[in-house]
């Protein structure tokens, strides 16, 4: 399974400041399981995922 990841800097006005996320979209919703172990993959203080809306 592939899925986009981004990673960005919170609370920063230039790179490589503020606190690392990762942010993750979704089509569908994932088992709480897989998320678990994708935000651990990403070794980052926050993961947040998202279900996008499609038109």
């Amino acid at each position: 399974m592939k899925l986009p990841i981004y990673q960005l800097d919170a609370f920063a006005n230039a790179p490589f400041e503020g606190n690392p996320a990762a942010v993750c979209p979704l089509v569908n919703w994932l088992p709480d399981t897989l998320m678990q172990s994708i935000a651990e993959e990403n070794n980052l203080a926050e993961t947040a995922f998202y279900r996008m809306a499609l038109s």
